[in-house]
């Protein structure tokens, strides 16, 4: 699958003291590229977690940090998912600064499939396997 693009500002609520982006604001930032790449796909999670009754939860994260994100910053968040295993994807993610095209984060995160009521792996859907490999 190509490269999905999701937009996103900084706010104060995301800043530390400095008007800089808090560290660990940057993993809500993939999340939600993550959570807008599934409903570009045509679903939410939480219809997902009712049915087919899965969740999906992140098993790995690396996240290299080249430079800082700002108050007002317009952002670019990416993620390039990839099926590793019939349970589980790995999204390379990036997030730019739109201004100049700056590249502030990088990511690999890896994210499980799992039954919503027993938190067992499970099968990805067909409809993420055909949006990652153009198979049926």
């Amino acid at each position: 699958m190509r490269e999905f693009s999701w937009p996103a500002r900084v706010y104060w609520e995301d800043t530390d003291g400095g008007a800089i982006v808090y560290y660990a604001n940057y993993l809500r930032y993939l999340e939600r590229a993550r959570t807008e790449w599934l409903r570009a796909l045509g679903h939410s999670q939480h219809e997902l977690a009712r049915e087919p009754g899965i969740l999906f939860t992140v098993v790995s994260v690396q996240v290299d940090y080249r430079a800082p994100a700002r108050l007002d910053d317009e952002l670019d968040i990416s993620c390039t998912p990839q099926a590793e295993g019939p349970a589980s994807l790995r999204f390379r993610q990036k997030i730019h600064r739109r201004a100049g095209s700056q590249l502030l984060v990088e990511a690999q995160v890896r994210v499980a499939c799992v039954d919503a009521r027993t938190l067992r792996p499970k099968r990805l859907p067909g409809f993420i396997v055909q949006a990652i490999t153009g198979e049926s």
